[in-house]
């Protein structure tokens, strides 16, 4: 079986900001992610763990061509998205969906919960009439644990939990092949978030989903990762099977990291 993603040398510079209230050597460009390389086999989770500003979301948002990045390759499932067309990319967008980090600020606060979810539905299957996306989006509603009286409910009326089930509801209502999850439970309480995590997992398995996960918690990658790479300033450190890197770290950073959380090494 084929690598359902291969990411080659992929590479992307910003320019710091400028301004009044600038830092010193506002304007110069750096490098967010600097030729990263890893590829993704069907049915994996394949978790990408590092600290606040080195460059995990920047790649996260790469990988879905929600930016462009400045050089590199990736292809999903054989196909090249970065030479795609807007029409081919919007096709292939509903088999890649994201679950963002905020529940609350990726939810749109004017529509109701049965709308959020079924959006993806009225742009990718207009066919369908909206009796019939109102009862596919009651059903994903219901996987992720929330009955039918969210449907006409807002999204501030819900905790983050269930805000958190919300977004995963609408990320899997096209049943995508790969969801790139963005601190998923980072915003929610470790019981909270504990939750989720079981969830996305019994979800993987039904649907048969590929996972890239984004992290800055090496818990809960040892919880949910078949693979690991470490990122460090846009780059990768190391990477591998995630009892491997996790027990056997051989780079000083992920040593580093793993210092700060023994209980994670000594599994």
């Amino acid at each position: 079986m084929g690598e359902i993603l291969e990411v080659r040398e992929l590479r992307k510079s910003y320019r710091r900001g400028a301004g009044a209230f600038a830092r010193q050597g506002a304007g110069t460009p750096y490098t967010a992610v600097d030729g990263v390389s890893f590829s993704v086999s069907p049915g994996e989770t394949f978790a990408i763990v590092g600290e606040s500003g080195c460059g995990k979301t920047t790649l996260a948002r790469l990988l879905l061509r929600l930016i462009d990045a400045d050089s590199g390759q990736i292809r999903f499932d054989g196909r090249d998205l970065l030479a795609l067309g807007s029409a081919e990319l919007r096709r292939q967008r509903r088999r890649m969906q994201m679950i963002f980090q905020d529940p609350f600020a990726s939810l749109n606060p004017r529509m109701r919960v049965g709308e959020i979810v079924a959006e993806p539905l009225a742009i990718h299957e207009p066919a369908l009439t909206p009796t019939e996306r109102r009862e596919r989006a009651a059903a994903m509603l219901g996987r992720v644990g929330l009955n039918e009286d969210a449907l006409p409910r807002f999204a501030h009326e819900f905790s983050g939990g269930q805000r958190q089930r919300i977004g995963i509801a609408r990320a899997l209502i096209l049943r995508p092949k790969l969801v790139v999850a963005d601190e998923p439970v980072s915003a929610l309480d470790v019981s909270v978030g504990a939750q989720v995590l079981l969830l996305l997992q019994e979800l993987q398995g039904e649907f048969g989903l590929t996972y890239v996960f984004i992290s800055h918690s090496l818990p809960v990658v040892a919880q949910v990762a078949t693979r690991v790479a470490v990122m460090r300033a846009g780059q990768f450190v190391e990477s591998g099977p995630v009892d491997q890197v996790l027990q056997r770290p051989s780079h000083p950073y992920t040593q580093e990291l793993l210092r700060a959380v023994p209980e994670v090494a000594n599994r």
